[in-house]
């Protein structure tokens, strides 16, 4: 009958550490791949977490050696210690161990001689090992966070595609390719944009923030830069260098103007942009959600870039102040209205392209008499008097040149209010013969049309 051989509590306590250490190892292995850490990453990550426990329980690692091989989740750990005499000054150094403690290990040691003593995981106490597992996976995710950082700190500006996993009334969340989460705030959203989960969504990566040490990457829809991107990608031109685009401005689903210049003569910078019969410049208007967009022909001549900027009205004269950074410019009173455009967006954005602020003001006309607006406060409301100088109506005559339709198409102002006010500026020009006859029938609103030499020079607003 065979005898029974039972182990000794030492290799029962071996055996429990080595299966302890194979489980923390494999745990781990799993976790890493779950998340696309490759071979090199994590057997760095692991020496480095077992040499953190090392230092904090013998102080010092550097004459140790640590041997891991994840593939099976052995460990190994080996303290290695120079024989000294007893009575040496040196036996309190950590690299050394005093001649009676190295032959409790092996009885032939002697003096001068080296000493590998393997170091079990359970040596460094429950608590150490499942402070470790722990700091595993805090060092994989901070991994994760400095790579998704560094990721997208170099694609700040690019066209990333996503699809929306939530919305929220504040923002959506997006997840990329690998299911990163990125966030599109509502103010960074065009105001027609509406998403559902599941939506594939285009943005540009607008900035990457860091909250509570982690990245937030945001992205954007409104930024100049995605129009910027968008036309790089459906005009070849801009992409191969030949047509650059000088500066964008935008209000987001509303209008915007683009100013191109090319590097070579035999190309139309505005034309190649439209493309033939607008197939370029549709896809771009189609993802800003109809979004108006001028084209416009960059000059150094301030002057004319001015004059294009202000399409599609046409300018008379002006004057520029390099010093104010203002410039002051002079059309017919059938123009002012379209230089200032719907809620005055037209010379914002005129302004921000050339980067001086436009006063627009209307050239001196045949009549003898006008009264400004602000002359009526007696009779017209002045919120009345606001809305009619949003859209250039500034002056009495101003207001009876045009239709009664078109003021209240282009203003918040009911049919009514548009009458009375007709009436009381037609009370204060009752002996002037040149007034029509009926109230805002003498000048129809004009027809929009693109400023000087536009065929060349600029692109009426495309939709």
């Amino acid at each position: 009958m065979a005898k029974k051989v039972t182990p000794s509590p030492q290799e029962v306590a071996a055996a429990q550490a080595d299966l302890n250490a194979r489980m923390l190892i494999e745990n781990f292995q799993e976790f890493a791949k779950s998340r696309n850490i490759d071979r090199p990453t994590m057997m760095s990550i692991l020496d480095d977490v077992f040499r953190t426990m090392i230092r904090k329980k013998f102080e010092d690692d550097s004459n140790f050696d640590v041997i891991v091989n994840p593939d099976n989740g052995d460990l190994e750990i080996w303290r290695n210690r120079e024989i000294v005499d007893d009575n040496s000054e040196d036996i309190w150094d950590l690299d050394k161990i005093p001649l009676a403690e190295a032959q409790k290990i092996e009885p032939d040691f002697e003096i001068g001689e080296s000493v590998a003593e393997p170091i079990k995981i359970d040596d460094f106490g429950r608590r150490a090992v499942l402070l470790a597992r722990q700091t595993l996976i805090q060092r994989v995710k901070d991994m994760e966070r400095d790579n998704l950082y560094q990721k997208y700190k170099d694609l700040v500006g690019e066209i990333i595609t996503g699809e929306v996993y939530q919305v929220w009334s504040r923002e959506a969340l997006i997840l990329d390719k690998d299911e990163n989460e990125l966030v599109l705030p509502k103010s960074e959203q065009i105001p027609k944009d509406r998403y559902r989960k599941g939506d594939t969504v285009r943005a540009v990566v607008h900035r990457v923030d860091v909250v509570n040490g982690s990245p937030k990457v945001i992205l954007s829809r409104a930024a100049p830069a995605f129009l910027e991107r968008l036309f790089e990608q459906e005009v070849p031109e801009i992409y191969d260098g030949l047509i650059s685009i000088k500066n964008v401005v935008r209000e987001p689903g509303e209008r915007a103007k683009v100013a191109v210049e090319s590097y070579d003569e035999r190309i139309d910078p505005v034309g190649a942009c439209v493309g033939m019969k607008g197939s370029r410049i549709h896809p771009v208007v189609r993802e800003l959600m109809n979004e108006n967009i001028d084209i416009i022909n960059y000059t150094d001549n301030l002057e004319l870039f001015i004059s294009r900027a202000l399409s599609p009205a046409k300018v008379g004269s002006m004057k520029i102040s390099e010093q104010t950074g203002r410039v002051s410019v002079f059309m017919k009173p059938d123009q002012v209205s379209l230089a200032i455009g719907r809620g005055g967006a037209n010379i914002k954005l005129a302004s921000r392209l050339v980067g001086m602020e436009i006063d627009v003001f209307r050239e001196a006309t045949d009549y003898e008499e006008d009264i400004a607006l602000d002359e009526f406060t007696d009779e017209i409301e002045p919120w009345v008097i606001a809305e009619l100088k949003k859209i250039g109506l500034d002056t009495g005559r101003a207001v009876l040149a045009v239709k009664k339709d078109d003021i209240v198409r282009r203003t918040e102002l009911e049919e009514e209010t548009v009458d009375d006010v007709y009436r009381v500026i037609r009370q204060e020009f009752a002996d002037d013969d040149d007034l029509p006859t009926e109230a805002g029938a003498a000048a129809p609103s004009p027809t929009p049309t693109p400023a000087a030499n536009a065929d060349t020079d600029s692109a009426p607003a495309a939709q």
